[in-house]
């Protein structure tokens, strides 16, 4: 994704990467199990999880530390640190409302506002200017990517326009949100960017250039003026939508724009809130305007108005006075003249003059008066109308009543409604002007739109207190737009699936908003909620409370439809959007629907004298009257609202058809999301208000979009990513070598074992679901932890053994030093030593004539080398400096080819974008021409068509005529018919009458009966006893009586209701009269219409065929031109090179005449002439340039007229095509009209008929009811008594039910300690380590068992259930039973009191129950997963033991290959000892071979001394014996030949010590090498013992692992029990409190009981109110099944509540069973782990076998291990300067690709004629190159020092190959220029690895150097001491032998310092070596 930048202005766009990486985080999460808890205050909480107690979890704070419990269903997850502050939150592997929240909140507390979420942006407001809109931020997202730069609006806005650009599709930025959330801002944002990047004046050179754009951007003041206010939430809210639409050429510059608006919320005019503000343009001109125009105005100051009600509101930072200035600073921009400017101020000067005219009520009448008319005259004026005849208008405007016109009194309520209407819709009038003003401005432009980019500025889902018909509109608009989000979601996951090859089974998740939406905009069956407010505005007594009434008859059963559960009012209703649940208040949606006026005032304002004000008001004529309001308020007139229909349309119809074009044009863009929300409404920056930004985003649809990417795989990762960041957790999955990558994440989730359901493989991505990555990070979390504690216990046990190791180097070293001490003071009073000591120095002086004539000649041979050298040295260079120009020139040649290459491929660019262009232009115009011809086509089809639909219609037409006629003929009978009626009714009339005064007295009769019959029943009592017989005789002849005169009544009511359905009937005719003669009507006109519209079709296709013409005319002009143009095009290039060479010769001739200025006159007079004709030429050129470019202006503009009136004459046709498709369209829904009216006639008068059949059928159902309600009354009593003995039945039933819930409430007691048992089992079975092979067998046993026990109590619970059905059978009987009864006692109205009290406690008890069984269902479901889980747990413990089994077999495997390898390195130890052994002995032969000859040397010493001093004695005793000096010289001669003897032996034997020296070395050398390869073999094995040795550890630590695993596992089973246990408590309380409810409901059914018994005496008193009883017996008979219903499901309730019990038990049962198995098979598994313990004891003797081995092994080679130590440091040390190496090449490589992407940018832009940033490109290049030159240079410099120094031929002869090799790089380089940044580094590597062999070579120069000074420094002091000494001795014979002597002892002292110099490097030197 992105870098961090460090500039400050782009510190609010980059994540702190050091933030996300940082290491304290990771380990601080991952060692505490942190999650999300609710918090009041701050939404969410961090907290860590401590314990968990079922459903509850105890959880501590992080910030605070207070410990709480929680729900564990209210405890959301954490994501992991490396998702802090993630851009796109569609990533998050854990999706929920807590995490999003946490992210948004942290990124908007560092500066970071906007975030991605999905295909959202979400923008949190700042409340502060952020540097984040510069121009540079501008230049930084051209042309990025959305993941290459960080979220930004740009971001966003470059995306849809450069897929606007590539896919030639056209884009949409939808901006929705809270009033203050910066959608406004952010829309500007949108064009200022576009503007910037699409400007169309950048390569143009019109005088209009960048006027589209500024006109754009200034477009945007005027709108805020007139449509922003301020609000409380906002200083600057725009209280309208707006759909900006920027049209885009094929070049993709801007070529114009439109604007459309969307509930303009005109109702701030009239009224604000207290620190609210009106419209700002009030405020504005009041402010702003000067004297002169104030005077125009009538202006006043702010307190003076009434619709400004708060007076002045100042907005802090705002000057009201500068706005109004840069307003009309803008409106002179958009082309608004300074009248109608002055006439806009107008119009808003009498919309605040409205508000100051007032009315009052006349002392005995309500009709309004207007005392004052100042305010009124000031309207007058302003508006150009008559004063009296607005008063007339206003107090009493004529309105038409029927067909009369009336004056009526208007009330003052009446007349400030009318104000206040007319004030909104002036203004409303004046917005729609200035937007078509705006948008005519801004389409100036003749140039074609190829695509257009949209931006929707639109208010969001809310929820108010109180919603209105407003917000019911923008609710629907973002259901509608949320849906758009949902679909487009979908689509894009569709293809991302489809493009990995992934299965998924498609859900559109677009469909589950469907419903709301056809609740609020269905049109019929059954009509939606804006249909039935449009159907009640056409009603006349229709009123808001009506409207709900029947919303609720017809959507009372919608899913999303709701009543609320408190009705404040009745006009109240609720919906279920996505958001939540809205409330609605449907006060005033008549009248807001219908946004009625008074026409009277709108006439007088349509004939005012301002044309302003006449275009305002030009449409008056579809304005809602005060007669159709009249109508609605008024009740006499039934069908008065059908004379106005079809002439006005309702504001809900136009907002659903702007809203569904607007939908059909997002639809058919790609749209793209912005989502502003808005932290806190105290307009303060850096604060965050959770709970507010939780609500939006659910509002937004932010949380319903993480909602469909649950249901997918939101998390995916690319295969690279996942396997370098997830293979330490399946490291030996993976083989060594290269493998494809979906391989390789194919074989890690082999080895990690993840369910298939949680991840899907695509084709270059690895998707996975929520939650699954988080718990790959805690795996790898565990992983590292344990393998950097490992890392750190071998690297603590490293530095123990080295520290170890030093002391014992410090243990030899303090022993060597105390045995040198000893011998030294045991030599110290030695005289031999000391002599030694003494005559040591001398025996270096004979050989250092011989040394310095060997150091002259070394001197000299290196001098020779060294000039050899640098003759070499100056040829190379001189090489070097010659290829290096070379390569200066070859460079330059390149830049000068790139130079041109880059001229002609701008050349081509352009040439192909004008060919482009020209070729577009061209398919444009022969599409256009294929289109009309197609179109031409099509119209004659439909011409043809439409002829024959004429055809139709006129036969049709004829049918209806045959039609109407007949219904003449009817109408002609029927008018016989009723007058026969008439006279029939005026008979039945009369006998009416008769039967009336019959009627009367057959009711005093019926009286006086029921008189009797009370008087005979109280005898009939008294008799019972004696005289059964007798009164049951009685009661059936008074039965028999009552039927009769029943019927009777009976008889005469239905005879009344046939009266009144006559009369209905006549009043239907007469309907249907009227409407005949409409229709009549209406056929002539609709005839009329058609012969104007075929007359108009005619006269369109003659213009239509005259159009063609001339396209096809004007088509061949347009080639003529384009041929002229060609020609002078040819021709104006060849007067070009006609100029170009006229101009070389004049500059050749210029030179020439330069050349010989001086020489003659002649040449000077012809030198004037030809400067004259060069003139003449010049001008010549020139006026045949003007002339061409002239008639190419003449041409363009030709051209441009030529297409103009083609554009033209195709728009004509096709508004002339539109206006005939409308025609059609009307006639066709005309005659749909005709045809629907005539089949309801018809339907009408089939519904009269069966009217009259069901009348009839129900005076028969009547007198069936009658007798079966006498049969009934007899059957009561008896039901009653069956009733009480079923009742006492089910009372036992229940009682015994009773009873069995003790017995189970005793068992689960029993249970419950057997489960704490059980649990003691399992903590025993924890210390247990391997136990599962046993185990798995019993328990497949056990499972077995299980089922078969299962099916045994599933069929005790079928029999159960059986039983329990039987008992609500009967019970069902009994309560219908009982309701029969109860229908009849509920005729009174004590019963219903009682009934209703019943319900009410009915209705508690049913929520009661409905919450204890959602608490079942709850539980049940977790006691099933918690089933799942164990069973999951019991097959991950299966394949663990098979796991360990294998690992096993391994282990044992491993252990014999490491006893075959130890026992084949103790062979090779026991070889190696005892070659070291030989070598031994041969070194100490050698050793007592060098001793003998030193003690035969010392001999010689000492024969010589002994000889010295007897020439000394004969020296001194010459004078003594001078007598025998012939004997002395005989003497003499025979020593001299003894000497020469010696010295010949001594020659020998110093041969044979160099002999022998040579062998010792060549041993010693040998000997270094076998101990070499004798170390290395020992390390090798060493490191091979120890990385299996870490294998082992790491086997062993796995299964230990795995151990800890299963304890765990066991732990969790044990806790799952806990929580078995304690569900099953609950459920046990659960179940008492069910049957303390069935209790309850028992006493009920007893209470009932009684009751009944009171009612059956009251009945025997009610038989007197029989028919108000039948009356009321149908709703007591609705109330008894509601109450059936609800009983029934009651019943159904219990017994789901039964079941669970009965399933939680029989899953009691099976864990106990299964408890109880374990504990059986406790006893195996002992046995299997003593087994085991005893295999593991004999494999750590083993190991301890093998260590102590080892230990003797290191004991032996303890200076091979010091070594090895000094080495792995040197190594270590080099191992990090090879990683700093390898850090260096990395970045070098990163930088080159770096550099690679920003050549392949530059090259891009160079193709978009971006020339600067390939000249920087260049320079940059250039740099390079100097450095690397100076970088040369220094190198040169730096291997010159060294050839100073450098004395040793093989170092120089590296270091001139190293350069041939640079050589021919630098040639490379120069061939091949596209690789020369890689051998740029190649150059640096090689240049830095060359310095370090450089400085390394100069340090052993120097330490040489150093050492040969000091050398030659002893030798001149030992020349000086020989030369000193020589010139003392006398005789040089004797001088001669001690030379030798001291030669031979030097050459032993030599070969003994050399020996130690050997040691030494071979102890501590050998790593430089």
């Amino acid at each position: 994704m992105s870098k961090k930048a460090p500039n400050e202005d782009e510190k609010f766009l980059y994540v702190d990467k050091d933030f996300l990486n940082s290491p304290m985080a990771q380990a601080d999460w991952s060692a505490k199990k942190l999650v999300w808890v609710p918090s009041e205050r701050h939404g969410f909480e961090a907290a860590s999880v401590k314990e968990e107690h079922g459903d509850e979890v105890l959880v501590e704070l992080a910030d605070n530390g207070k410990k709480v419990t929680v729900n564990k269903d209210d405890i959301q997850k954490m994501n992991p640190p490396k998702f802090s502050k993630v851009e796109d939150m569609a990533e998050l592997t854990c999706l929920n409302e807590a995490s999003v929240l946490h992210n948004i909140r942290e990124r908007y507390f560092s500066g970071l506002i906007y975030t991605y979420s999905g295909l959202f942006c979400v923008v949190v407001n700042p409340y502060k200017m952020l540097p984040i809109y510069s121009e540079k931020i501008i230049d930084m997202y051209k042309g990025k990517k959305r993941h290459e730069v960080p979220p930004h609006i740009y971001s966003i806005t470059d995306n849809a326009y450069r897929n606007m650009m590539q896919d030639r599709e056209d884009q949409s930025i939808l901006c929705t949100g809270e009033s203050g959330a910066g959608k406004t801002e952010n829309t500007k944002k949108v064009i200022q960017y576009l503007a910037v990047v699409a400007s169309s004046h950048k390569g143009k050179k019109d005088s209009s250039a960048g006027e589209l754009e500024k006109q754009l951007l200034q477009a945007n003041p005027i709108l805020e003026a007139f449509g922003n206010a301020k609000t409380i939430k906002n200083d600057n809210s725009s209280r309208f939508g707006k759909f900006i639409r920027i049209n885009f050429d094929v070049t993709g510059y801007i070529v114009g724009a439109n604007i459309e608006t969307y509930l303009l919320e005109k109702s701030r005019c009239i009224r604000q809130a207290k620190t609210e503000r009106a419209f700002h343009i009030f405020y504005y001109m009041i402010a702003g305007a000067k004297d002169k125009l104030r005077e125009e105005l009538l202006l006043e100051p702010f307190s003076n108005y009434r619709f400004l009600s708060a007076g002045h509101v100042q907005i802090p930072g705002q000057q009201d006075d500068e706005l109004y200035e840069e307003t009309m600073e803008a409106m002179t921009i958009m082309g608004i003249t300074e009248e109608d400017r002055i006439d806009i101020l107008k119009v808003c000067s009498t919309v605040m003059q409205l508000g100051n005219i007032e009315f009052k009520k006349e002392r005995n009448q309500e009709q309004a008066t207007m005392p004052d008319n100042t305010a009124a005259q000031k309207v007058c004026h302003l508006q150009g109308i008559n004063v009296t005849d607005f008063t007339r208008a206003i107090l009493t405007p004529r309105i038409k009543v029927g067909r009369e016109v009336v004056q009526k009194a208007q009330t003052k309520e009446q007349a400030d409604f009318a104000i206040e209407a007319l004030a909104k819709a002036v203004f409303e009038r004046l917005f729609r002007w200035i937007l078509g003003r705006v948008n005519k401005a801004l389409d100036k432009t003749k140039r074609q739109g190829a695509s257009f980019l949209g931006i929707l500025d639109i208010a969001g889902f809310e929820i108010f207190e109180d919603n209105s018909f407003e917000q019911l509109c923008i609710n629907y608009t973002n259901e509608k737009l949320q849906q758009l989000f949902n679909h487009t979601m979908f689509i894009l996951e569709q293809e991302e699936y489809q493009r990995e090859g992934i299965e998924w089974n498609f859900i559109d998740f677009g469909l589950d908003l469907q419903p709301c939406i056809e609740l609020i905009e269905r049109p019929n069956n059954p009509p939606g909620i804006l249909a039935l407010l449009d159907e009640e505005c056409w009603f006349p007594k229709a009123t808001d409370i009506s409207f709900v009434e029947k919303l609720m008859n017809t959507q009372g059963n919608h899913v999303k439809f709701a009543k609320p559960k408190q009705l404040k009012d009745k006009t109240e209703f609720s919906i279920l959007h996505y958001a939540g649940k809205v409330d609605y208040n449907a006060t005033a949606w008549l009248t807001k629907n219908m946004d009625p006026l008074n026409d009277n005032v709108t006439s007088l304002l349509n004939n005012s004298s301002s044309s302003f004000v006449q275009d305002l008001w030009k449409d008056s004529d579809r304005v809602v009257g005060l007669d159709t309001i009249a109508k609605m308020s008024d009740t006499s007139m039934p069908s008065g609202s059908k004379t106005k229909k079809g002439m006005f349309r309702t504001v809900g119809q136009l907002y659903k058809e702007s809203l569904a074009k607007l939908m059909t044009t997002l639809h058919n863009t790609q749209p793209n999301f912005v989502r502003c929300i808005i932290p806190n409404h105290e307009k303060r920056a850096g604060k965050l208000d959770a709970h507010l930004v939780l609500e939006q985003l659910r509002c937004n649809g932010v949380l319903e979009g993480i909602r469909i990417c649950r249901q997918g795989f939101p998390n995916r990762i690319v295969f690279q990513e996942f396997r370098q960041r997830y293979e330490i957790l399946a490291a030996n999955a993976i083989p060594k070598g290269f493998m494809d990558g979906k391989q390789a994440c194919c074989l890690m989730i082999k080895h990690l074992d993840l369910d298939p359901n949680l991840y899907r493989i695509g084709q270059s991505k690895i998707f996975f679901r929520t939650g699954v990555l988080a718990q790959l990070e805690e795996e790898r979390d565990l992983k590292i932890t344990v393998i950097i504690i490992a890392f750190q216990a071998q690297a603590r046990g490293f530095l123990a053994r080295k520290a170890f190791a030093k002391r014992q180097q410090q243990l030899t070293a303090m022993k060597v030093i105390q045995r040198n001490c000893a011998a030294y003071l045991k030599l110290r009073n030695w005289q031999w030593w000391r002599l030694f000591t003494k005559v040591k120095p001398l025996l270096q002086v004979t050989r250092q004539e011989e040394e310095m004539s060997l150091k002259e000649e070394e001197l000299q041979k290196s001098k020779e080398n060294a000039a050899k050298f640098e003759t070499e040295l100056k040829e190379i260079s001189l090489k070097h400096t010659s290829i290096l120009e070379e390569r200066n020139a070859l460079q330059e040649q390149l830049q000068a080819e790139t130079e041109l290459y880059a001229e002609a491929e701008e050349m081509r660019v352009r040439l192909a974008a004008k060919k482009q262009e020209l070729e577009e232009i061209l398919h444009e115009m022969e599409a256009r021409l294929d289109d009309e011809e197609e179109r031409s086509q099509s119209l004659l089809v439909e011409k043809k068509k439409m002829q024959q639909q004429m055809q139709e219609l006129e036969e049709h037409l004829e049918e209806e005529e045959d039609a109407r006629q007949k219904l003449q003929l009817e109408k002609v009978t029927c008018d016989g018919k009723i007058k026969k009626l008439e006279d029939d009714i005026l008979v039945m009339e009369d006998q009416n009458n008769k039967l009336l005064k019959e009627r009367k007295l057959m009711e005093e009769r019926i009286a006086d009966f029921s008189a009797n019959l009370a008087e005979e029943e109280e005898k009939s009592k008294n008799l019972t006893k004696l005289k059964n017989k007798h009164e049951s005789m009685i009661s059936d002849l008074e039965v028999r009586l009552k039927k009769e005169e029943k019927t009777r009544q009976e008889l005469d009511k239905v005879k009344r209701k046939l009266e009144a359905e006559s009369n209905d009937l006549q009043e239907q005719i007469a309907d249907l009269q009227a409407q005949i003669a409409d229709l009549k009507a209406q056929l002539a006109k609709k005839e009329e219409e058609l012969q104007n519209a075929l007359a108009r079709l005619e006269d369109e296709t003659a213009q239509k065929n005259n159009a063609l013409k001339k396209i096809r005319e004007l088509e061949g002009h347009i080639s003529d031109l384009q041929e002229d143009l060609d020609s002078e095009r040819a021709a104006r290039n060849k007067a070009e090179k006609i100029k170009r060479d006229l101009g070389e010769e004049l500059e050749a001739l210029k030179s020439e005449l330069e050349d010989t200025l001086d020489s003659t006159a002649t040449q000077q007079e012809l030198r004037a002439k030809r400067e004259q004709e060069v003139t003449l030429l010049k001008r010549a050129i020139e006026d045949e340039n003007r002339t061409h470019e002239a008639q190419i202006h003449e041409m363009r503009q030709k051209h441009t007229q030529a297409v103009e009136e083609l554009t033209e004459q195709l728009e004509q046709s096709k508004r002339v095509k539109s206006n005939l498709e409308k025609a059609k369209q009307a006639l066709e829904k005309e005659t749909s009209e005709l045809t629907m009216e005539v089949r309801s006639l018809a339907q009408a008068k089939q519904d009269g008929e069966h009217k009259r059949k069901k009348l009839e059928g129900q005076v028969t159902d009547l007198q069936s009811r009658f007798t079966d309600s006498e049969k009934q009354k007899t059957e009561l009593g008896e039901r009653c008594s069956k009733i009480t003995v079923e009742l006492e039945s089910v009372t036992n039933l229940l009682n015994e039910a009773e009873g069995k819930n003790i017995k189970l409430s005793k068992d689960v007691s029993s249970l419950g300690s057997q489960l704490q048992d059980v649990q003691e089992l399992l903590a025993e079975e924890t210390r247990q380590k391997l136990q599962f092979s046993t185990k798995l067998r019993q328990a497949e046993d056990d499972k077995n068992s299980l089922q078969e026990q299962l099916e045994e109590e599933m069929e005790a619970k079928r029999n159960v259930e059986r039983h329990v059905s039987t008992l609500n059978v009967q019970l069902s009987d009994s309560k219908k039973k009982l309701e029969e009864m109860s229908g009849n006692i509920e005729l009174l109205e004590e019963s219903k009191k009682r009934l209703q009290r019943d319900l009410e406690a009915a209705n508690t008890q049913f929520e009661e129950k409905a919450s204890a069984y959602d608490k079942l269902e709850k539980t049940k479901n977790r006691l099933q997963q918690e089933l799942e889980d164990t069973l999951m747990d019991l097959d991950n413990q299966r394949q663990n033991v098979s796991n360990l089994e294998k690992k096993q077999k391994k282990f044992d495997q491993m252990l014999a290959e490491e006893k075959s390898i130890s026992s084949k390195y103790a062979e090779e130890r026991d070889k190696a000892e005892a070659e070291a052994r030989e070598k031994e002995t041969k070194a100490l032969s050698l050793a007592r071979a060098m001793e003998e000859a030193q003690d035969a040397r010392e001999e010689l010493e000492r024969a010589n001394k002994a000889l010295r001093m007897e020439m000394e004695d004969l020296i001194s005793s010459k004078d003594d014996v001078g007598k025998n000096v012939h004997e002395l010289e005989k003497s003499k001669r025979g020593l001299e030949a003894q000497v020469e003897e010696m010295k010949t032996q001594l020659e020998e034997l110093e041969d044979e010590l160099q002999a022998a020296e040579d062998a010792k070395l060549r041993l010693e050398v040998n000997m270094q090498a076998l101990k070499a390869q004798f170390e290395r073999d020992l390390q090798g094995r060493d490191e091979m013992g120890e990385e299996k040795k870490r294998q082992l550890v790491k086997q062993v630590r796995e299964l230990e692992t795995e151990l800890e695993d299963e304890r765990k596992q066991r732990a969790s089973a044990a806790a799952a029990k806990k929580k078995l246990e304690t569900d099953m408590k609950d459920l046990e309380s659960q179940i008492e409190t069910a049957n303390k409810g069935r209790d309850e409901a028992i006493k009920q059914l007893r209470k009932i009981q009684g009751q009944m018994k009171d009612f059956q005496r009251e009945l025997e008193d009610a038989r007197a109110a029989r028919e108000e009883v039948l009356t009321t017996a149908k709703e007591s008979e609705k109330k008894a099944k509601g109450l059936e219903a609800e009983l029934m499901q009651l019943q159904e309730e219990l017994a789901a509540a039964e079941r669970a019990r009965k399933q939680a038990e029989a899953e009691r049962d099976e864990l106990s069973d299964e408890l109880a198995s374990n504990s059986s098979g406790k006893s195996a598994l002992a046995d299997e782990k003593r087994r085991l313990e005893a295999k593991i004891s004999q494999l750590e003797e083993e190991l301890e076998e093998e260590q102590s081995n080892m230990e003797i092994l290191n004991d032996r080679l303890r200076k091979s291990t010091q070594q090895a130590d000094q080495l792995n440091s040197e190594l270590q040390t080099e191992r990090s300067a090879s990683q700093k190496n390898e850090s260096a090449r990395q970045q070098m490589e990163r930088q080159n690709k770096e550099l690679k992407a920003k050549l392949s940018e530059m090259e891009n832009q160079v193709k978009s004629k971006f020339k600067s940033s390939i000249t920087a490109l260049e320079a940059k290049v250039a740099q390079l190159e100097e450095q690397l030159e100076q970088e040369n240079r220094e190198k040169q410099a730096t291997a010159k020092n060294v050839r100073q120094k450098d004395k040793k031929l093989k170092d120089l002869v590296m270091q001139v190959e190293d350069e041939r090799k640079q050589a021919e790089q630098y040639k490379d380089q120069a061939e091949k220029a596209n690789t020369r940044m890689k051998q740029l580094k190649r150059q640096l590597e090689e240049s830095e690895e060359e310095s370090q062999r450089a400085t390394a070579a100069r340090r052993k120069l120097q330490r040489e150097l150093d050492e040969a000074t000091e050398a030659n420094d002893a030798m001149s002091r030992e020349v000086n001491s020989l030369k000193s000494k020589l010139r003392r001795g006398n005789e040089p014979s004797f001088a001669s032998a001690p030379r030798r002597m001291a030669g031979g002892r030097r050459a032993v002292e030599d070969a003994s310092e050399e020996e130690a110099d050997s040691q030494s490097d071979f102890n501590g030197t050998k790593s430089s070596d």
